[in-house]
């Protein structure tokens, strides 16, 4: 099967929905239908099975034991796609969802039921139904086609929904990347704003890879969204990955406060000003500054290595300006967190990675187990790597991720196999760090040419500027009500 023929057959199908289903809405109407045709071709894989072996093919102990949900007879999709062109598919389809959701606990309140709105056109659902009817995921490798397709599918929402799309979803060579840099072997992983779970997969698959099997690594996830957690809970259902996700704030209201995670791969929010940190002031978890209340990168920062076991590693992205901003304390807390040993490695990013934004962003790694190279930090100018995917955006290569990640590597053995790599990488001590103002951007050390004062773009630079901007006027603000107050209180 060509699966890329498959991914734009689908895609272009799915596509004619776009013009009766709010576009943030869209990706679940067709998830959800994705989800119920590959747990249908699952179900009556195994049904087949039980015939040929002599069992009851509607005794549901025959498909528990080998972790394949349980389908009833309306919503199994030969029977959605008889009635395909009924006027009321929208009605079955929901109550299909419903069905499934009552047989099997671990779904519930998780699969999409709106398909009978009025506003969904039912003729294009219907031929959404006929176009997947012809699709198969009967095959010895269903679980693998899907991930392909599901992973496809929401690169393409993300691409379609702009700016917003990023929300649930980081692109996977950026994903790959993280998870060959800090290796989950097994553990615990934990995701504190998890998005569509992509993390989580990209773990399963590095730990199967290495001799390892399914359930070596215990997962643990927090979304903030809940119909992207929703959507999370599906992506791992379909890969019969075991998951403890939960649905809230992570800032607000930490769902994981005992939990030590062994790793801990995230792609937070940039630059978030609305985060609530006027209600955070005495967190137990800024143990190297109150984060300014305009920004929460060094709030999911702080948050990350609360939430390291004693031998932990986390990799996340963040924002270019994590890196130099001197802002609001954000370069006191920093250079506190460099001067306590913690951070690993930085390494910067080729613009243009991201579906939504063409701005660059910077990996960092943090680890609370650094042994003998707690006095250096490894930094890594990756600028130049990827290459043009589509006219906007790029993507890392399978070579690129071996460079970076061999780099790292080489460098944490302390065996002498590592080397700096002139305009790449370099290993500086902190004292040369504390030269720069602990300002960490890896140009400033690789000696890369053409190097910006503090690496930032300048829209985000501007981005960041104008929260600081408007945090000024707040506070001139407040001084004016108050000298107004004092005044006053002379007066009288």
């Amino acid at each position: 099967m060509d699966i890329q023929k498959l991914e734009a057959t689908l895609w272009q199908a799915a596509d004619k929905l776009r013009g009766s289903v709010n576009s943030s809405d869209y990706k679940y109407v067709v998830l959800g239908l994705i989800f119920l045709k590959y747990i249908s071709d699952a179900f009556e894989v195994q049904k087949q099975a039980a015939i040929k072996e002599g069992f009851n093919p509607e005794d549901r102990d025959y498909y528990s034991k080998d972790n394949v949900f349980w389908v009833p007879t309306k919503a199994r999709w030969d029977f959605l796609s008889e009635n395909a062109k009924q006027p009321n598919i929208g009605v079955l389809i929901d109550d299909a969802m419903d069905a499934v959701e009552r047989d099997n606990p671990t779904l519930k309140g998780v699969l999409p039921k709106d398909y009978a709105r009025e506003a969904l056109d039912k003729r294009r659902l219907g031929e959404l139904v006929d176009l997947f009817s012809n699709t198969t995921f009967k095959t010895e490798n269903a679980k693998d086609l899907l991930g392909r397709v599901y992973e496809y599918f929401m690169g393409m929402f993300a691409n379609s929904e702009g700016k917003h799309g990023g929300e649930y979803f980081t692109p996977s060579s950026i994903v790959r990347l993280l998870v060959e840099m800090i290796q989950p072997y097994h553990g615990r992983v934990f995701d504190p704003c998890c998005g569509s779970g992509g993390m989580f997969v990209q773990s399963e698959k590095f730990a199967e890879e290495h001799a390892g099997k399914l359930g070596d690594i215990a997962i643990y996830g927090q979304e903030l969204n809940h119909t992207t957690w929703r959507l999370t809970k599906m992506n791992m259902a379909i890969r019969g990955i075991d998951a403890d996700i939960r649905q809230g704030d992570s800032m607000q209201d930490d769902k994981y406060k005992d939990l030590r995670a062994d790793y801990i791969l995230a792609n937070p929010p940039f630059n978030i000003s609305d985060w609530g940190g006027e209600l955070l002031t005495d967190d137990i978890r800024w143990k190297f500054g109150i984060p300014p209340k305009g920004n929460a990168n060094f709030a999911w920062v702080q948050h990350f290595i609360h939430h390291l076991s004693p031998t932990g590693i986390a990799g996340f992205v963040l924002a270019n300006g994590s890196m130099s901003s001197q802002s609001s304390g954000e370069g006191d807390i920093r250079k506190k967190i460099v001067d306590a040993g913690l951070v690993d490695c930085i390494v910067t990013m080729p613009s243009q990675l991201f579906f939504n934004v063409a701005i660059p962003c910077c990996l960092w790694f943090v680890s609370r187990d650094r042994k003998n190279r707690s006095d250096e930090v490894l930094f890594i100018d990756g600028r130049n790597l990827g290459h043009m995917i589509n006219r906007k955006n790029k993507e890392l290569s399978t070579e690129d991720i071996a460079k970076v990640a061999g780099t790292y590597h080489k460098w944490q053995k302390q065996d002498g196999s590592y080397a700096n790599i002139a305009g790449f990488a370099k290993s500086a001590k902190l004292d040369e760090i504390a030269e720069h103002d602990y300002v960490l951007t890896p140009g400033r050390y690789v000696g890369s040419e053409a190097v910006d004062d503090d690496d930032e773009v300048f829209e985000e630079k501007m981005q960041r500027l104008t929260v600081d901007l408007n945090d000024q006027f707040a506070k001139s603000h407040d001084l004016e009500e108050k000298i107004k107050n004092n005044l006053e209180c002379l007066r009288l």
